[in-house]
Formats: structure tokens, C-alpha cells, sequence
């Protein structure tokens, strides 16, 4: 009887660890956009090659390598993330903006979420967080997308 106890107490504990730990790394980098509010590169390449009109491109991470991107810099610095704003207060609020950093997975990027926050904040409503998941280098150059020269 002592064994099916100490066994039914060790499965709840184990259980209720997992759930916790869960909880925890999904707290950690919770995602603050919608699908809906994702553009894929080969719509905005798309938009580039066909010269049309291109929404507002901010680059919030270690460098602008699309063109016509603005470099703000990794917002997740303080006097960044307050160049940002500036950069959106001269702005109306319904501009079409897209915001990328590129440096690594959304999982573990410093950076897009801070952006996107600061969008919501200063009341943006159309604003896109460039599809880059897994980073610039693969979602973008090496699908031969333009870039900027350096």
C-alpha cells in the first residue's frame, strides 16, 4: 500500500514539475503578434522587384541588410528601442510598416518582440513583423532576395 502511494505521489509531483517548467519557458518568450500580422519575404522581394510602393522597413537588429531599411539597431538596448519610437512619432498611425531583426529564431530573439510592443503602444494599426523565423541569412539572402551591398 506505502508503494502505490509513495508511486501515485511521485507521478503527481513529476507531473506538476513539467507543467511548471512549461509554463516558465513559455512565459519567458511569450509571442506578442498574430499570424495575420506576419508578412512572408517573398511578398515584400515581391514588392521590391515590381517597384511598387514599399511600407515603412525598420530593421530592429544588428544591421539593415534589406534595402530601404531603416537601421534603428537591436532594440532590445534601451537608447534604441527609444530611437525606435522617435522614429515612429513622425509617422501616422495607420503608415504600413514592417518591422524585421533577423539575427536568430523568434524563440530566442531579443529584439522583435520589444518592436512590436512599442508598435502596439504608440497605437500603430498596420504594421507586419517580416517572416524571418529562423534568421536573415536563411529566410532571406540565401533565397537570392535583395540585399544591400556592404
Amino acid at each position: 500500500m506505502h508503494n502505490r502511494k509513495a508511486i501515485y505521489y511521485i507521478k503527481n509531483i513529476s507531473f506538476l514539475i513539467l507543467l511548471f517548467t512549461f509554463k516558465i519557458s513559455v512565459a519567458q518568450n511569450p509571442i506578442n503578434w498574430t499570424s495575420q500580422q506576419l508578412m512572408e519575404p517573398a511578398q515584400l522581394a515581391g514588392l521590391m522587384q515590381d517597384n511598387k510602393p514599399l511600407p515603412v522597413i525598420i530593421s530592429v537588429g544588428p544591421g539593415a541588410l534589406i534595402p530601404h531599411s531603416i537601421d534603428i539597431g537591436p532594440v532590445q538596448e534601451k537608447e534604441n528601442l527609444d530611437k525606435l519610437r522617435k522614429q515612429l512619432s513622425k509617422l501616422p498611425k495607420d503608415t504600413s510598416v514592417v518591422v524585421y531583426c533577423g539575427c536568430c529564431p523568434f524563440e530566442h530573439c531579443p529584439n522583435v518582440r520589444p518592436a512590436i510592443q512599442a508598435l502596439k503602444d504608440m497605437h500603430f494599426t498596420n504594421y507586419k513583423l517580416l517572416d524571418l523565423s529562423h534568421n536573415v541569412r536563411k529566410d532571406w539572402i540565401d533565397k537570392g532576395y535583395p540585399k544591400v551591398q556592404q
